[in-house]
């Protein structure tokens, strides 16, 4: 193999560098430089958590607003951008040089701007001053620069791209042309408001973003990822193809606390790359596997990706319901990878790993039944638990509740400190023998806390992200700074050491995590510069002219376009800036156009397809930074190794096309359980049937003509309805004027489906099919008015006469002036999961062709 394809394995010290080099910048300063980034990225964390804490409202002190607060955020961000990442290679990392001292010092100032003035700006709306200019001026500069350091040159060529647009809109073409802007108006409506840098993007960093990097960064240093890791060994490594399975499982595990790509691949892959090409596999499939399982971490509930906090603001949905859309796609794609890699240790006939114990097969179904039945019992007894004590106790619920959360953690904590404490496996040893999974799990129960108090307080309590991050937070800090003393008293060890490590551990993490914003706190600040030319030029109206040209009016196409404009800026952007991007010009462009073509479109799918494949970049080459990450531990080549991780993120990629057309993935317009049962079992299936067309192999290897009726089934699995709706028309169709009665004859958290007709802003007909969902209860007239739309009947004619700015029935595309003039509620049609039928019993013809084949095979060899 020649010298480019087969490299050597990169070093510990390698790895780290490479991590910092894409999250937490590469220099690192000694002497009195590196306390001063040290203090700065502590002071950091500890204003983030007092931000998103109560205490500033319960003392009365340092109360701020968002603008001030994103003001101090974006101040802390580029400091450290200057002082923690080099101007150029050749730069020095383990010293600040003085003209980084002055730019960080500059870029802190001029960031933090709407904070030191922003009762003087207030009393001077869109008449800034000489100095408010000078400022902004200064600040764009610097936060062009601070963007190349921390996310590279393509980056800053998008934002001077939408910077030139700005300007040059009178003579761009007729399509994309408008009447350009003076630098005045440029910098105030950049600089000093919030619709540019200071806008949605920077908020939703600064509110909740920010706690979600600190406690993944917490529970890494506590030794929660590495708890993870040993998990999925222990349970997974005796299955055919164990390591790469447990490369799977540890980072969809990470993926629910943490959200970057290179971190996970480093953090899990430095283990279970060496061990999968013990087991047979070659270098590029295991770092491959790596890389396809580490950047579905980003999709996977509850913590994904920080562009998935954004959608909050995008959609307007809160945090709770996103997961909960998101949940069952991220799953069955990690379900298919589980099976993926099943079918490629099948093709090398890869050998389990060895047990340290042996047992009887009755032994390990008792050991997995009494496992799972123990687990169940406990997750119900602290479910019901906890809602008993809130239920009795009314006021003095929470001081019970964490009374006994304090008692469950000192239980935990002494029954683990009986014990060993874990000691990561060596994957480069000759012979590899799996722990048993409770000798591993005993260890680190306490670690579940925290997310149990995460999940609890985003999907029960439906607190708001930036409060459950706050109190999962808490909890972490609680466990770093208490567990290595408290495990010190219960051996009878030294605990003034224990008491000394543990806060070098906090410390250590508030620098971690503060360090890992960096980047994304840089990524949406130049986000919102393109956001703001998109509302200071209308750039987005025109997209919608611009991508109807482009694509003929063909929502695939326009799919495809959409698709491929988030692989090619993820080339050079990080994944939230990309998401960011591409949902501010395209998101309602494919809502607009499928409501022309008479698709009503989920606003939620159409955001979940462009944050897909924005991780996706991750991925594919030339520069996925996971896959360069993974081709660094393997010492293989980084392109290839990107290529067969895009073949198996395929299950990934064919996602958010069938979400768009059948949005019961999503879970929306799933009426009752059973339904929610039997769209779950069909997804799964498809997925699978999928992923062995793909990788060509089912029972046995597969033919082409049976590669080609997988897909099928695939499809008829995937999209029932295409199929039936050629023989049954899928609605009826009722006038406009019954459109009080239907919308309060409606279930609640139902979607009115309805056509409308009318002139948009730039004067042009259209005609085209909405869903507004309704959550209210009422009358149907008060459930259109809770949802944003005031609607007066003239004659014959049902008229919008009123719009609210930043309601559901504006976020699906309704304008002032609009007539509904249909009303579609489904046809009584037979349930089109009938197509199933048959789509199931030809998969099950083609497994008994390849089962009979196999035996064949067998016999002859």
């Amino acid at each position: 193999m020649s010298n480019d394809s087969k490299r050597r394995p990169a070093s510990e010290a390698e790895l780290q560098e490479l991590v910092a080099e894409a999250d937490t910048g590469a220099r690192e300063a000694t002497g009195l430089a590196g306390r001063i980034l040290l203090i700065v990225a502590v002071a950091w964390s500890a204003f983030q958590v007092w931000y998103a804490s109560p205490l500033p409202f319960i003392f009365g002190v340092f109360i701020l607003n968002d603008t001030e607060a994103r003001a101090i955020h974006l101040g802390f961000a580029v400091f450290l951008a200057f002082t923690a990442y080099p101007a150029l290679k050749s730069s020095p990392r383990d010293r600040v040089p003085l003209s980084d001292w002055i730019f960080a010092l500059l870029g802190a100032a001029a960031s933090s701007y709407l904070y030191h003035h922003y009762v003087a700006l207030s009393t001077r709306p869109g008449t800034p001053i000489t100095q408010d200019l000078v400022t902004a001026g200064i600040g764009m500069l610097l936060l062009l620069e601070a963007t190349r350091r921390a996310l590279g040159p393509p980056m800053v060529v998008v934002a001077l791209f939408f910077i030139a647009f700005t300007f040059a809109g009178p003579f761009m073409p007729e399509v994309i042309q408008h009447k350009g802007s003076s630098l005045t108006k440029f910098l105030q409506h950049q600089w000093l408001t919030t619709e540019g840098v200071f806008g949605v993007a920077l908020g939703v960093s600064t509110s909740f973003v920010f706690l979600f990097v600190l406690f993944g960064s917490l529970l890494e240093k506590a030794g929660g990822g590495n708890y993870m890791m040993q998990i999925s060994v222990a349970l997974l490594g005796h299955l055919r193809g164990g390591p790469a399975k447990v490369a799977v499982v540890s980072s969809a595990l990470n993926g629910v606390v943490s959200g970057s790509s290179v971190s996970n691949v480093v953090s899990g892959g430095i283990f279970t790359i060496p061990m999968m090409k013990r087991t047979g596999l070659s270098g590029i499939k295991a770092g491959a596997i790596e890389t396809a399982s580490s950047v579905n971490g980003q999709i996977m509930p509850p913590v994904m990706g920080a562009a998935a906090f954004l959608m909050t603001e995008y959609v307007g949905l809160p945090y709770s319901e996103i997961v909960k859309h998101a949940a069952l796609p991220a799953i069955i794609s990690y379900i298919a990878l589980f099976y993926i890699v099943d079918l490629e240790a099948v093709k090398i006939g890869s050998k389990p790993l060895m047990r340290s114990a042996a047992h009887t097969r009755a032994q390990r179904w008792l050991r997995l039944a009494l496992g799972w039945s123990g687990s169940i019992a406990v997750i119900c007894a602290i479910y019901y638990g906890i809602l008993g004590i809130q239920a009795v106790f009314g006021a003095a619920a929470p001081w019970l509740i964490t009374i006994a959360s304090l008692g469950l953690y000192l239980v935990t904590l002494w029954y683990g400190s009986r014990y060993p404490d874990l000691k990561l496996d060596d994957p480069n040893a000759p012979i590899t023998e799996l722990p048993e999974a409770w000798a591993v799990a005993r260890t680190g129960l306490h670690f579940i806390l925290p997310i149990i108090v995460l999940l609890w307080c985003l999907m029960v309590e439906e607190m708001s992200p930036g409060l459950s991050a706050f109190w999962a937070t808490a909890s972490i800090m609680a466990i770093v700074v208490t567990q290595r003393p408290l495990v010190a008293l219960f051996r009878r060890q030294d605990i003034t050491a224990a008491c000394r490590t543990g806060i070098a551990d906090l410390v250590d993490g508030f620098n971690l995590g503060a360090r890992n914003m960096v980047g994304i706190g840089i990524a949406t600040a130049t986000a919102g510069i393109i956001v703001g030319t998109v509302t200071l030029t209308g750039m987005g109206l025109m997209m919608t002219d611009f991508v109807e040209f482009v694509s003929g009016g063909n929502l695939i196409l326009m799919l495809l376009l959409t698709a491929f404009i988030c692989l090619i800026l993820g080339m050079g952007i990080p994944t939230t800036a990309n998401y960011i991007l591409v949902a501010t010009l395209m998101a309602p462009v494919i809502v607009e156009l499928g409501a022309q073509s008479g698709l009503a479109i989920p606003l939620i799918a159409v955001h979940l397809f462009v944050f897909y494949f924005g991780i996706m970049a991750d991925v594919t080459p030339p520069v996925g930074l996971a896959s360069f990450a993974a081709a660094a531990i393997s010492g293989e080549d980084p392109i290839k190794t990107g290529l067969q991780g895009t073949v198996y993120s395929m299950r990934t990629a064919i996602l958010p096309f069938v979400f768009i057309f059948n949005p019961q993935m999503l879970m929306i317009d799933v009426d009752h359980w059973l339904e929610a049962c039997l769209v779950i079992g069909i997804s799964t299936i498809a997925i699978l049937v999928f992923s062995a067309g793909t990788m060509g192999w089912f029972i046995t290897r597969s033919r082409w003509w049976e590669n080609i009726a997988l897909l099928l089934v695939c499809f008829a699995l995937f999209r029932p309805g295409y199929f039936w709706d050629q023989l049954y028309d899928p609605y009826i169709h009722r006038p406009g004027t019954e459109l009080f009665r239907i919308a309060g004859e409606l279930p609640a958290d139902s979607r009115l489906l309805m056509i409308v007709e009318g002139t948009n802003i730039e004067g042009d007909d259209v005609r085209k099919t909405v869903s507004l969902p309704l959550t209210a209860t009422g009358d149907g007239r008060m459930r259109l008015n809770a949802a944003g739309a005031t609607v007066t009947q003239l004659g014959d004619r049902m008229q919008i006469a009123g719009i609210k700015f930043g309601s559901a029935a504006k976020r699906v595309g309704l304008e002032n002036g609009y007539v509904i003039t249909e009303v579609l509620l489904p046809s009584d049609r037979p349930t089109k999961h009938w197509v199933y039928v048959p789509a199931l019993a030809l998969l099950g013809l083609i497994a008994l062709n390849q089962q009979r084949r196999r035996k064949l095979e067998t016999q002859s060899a």
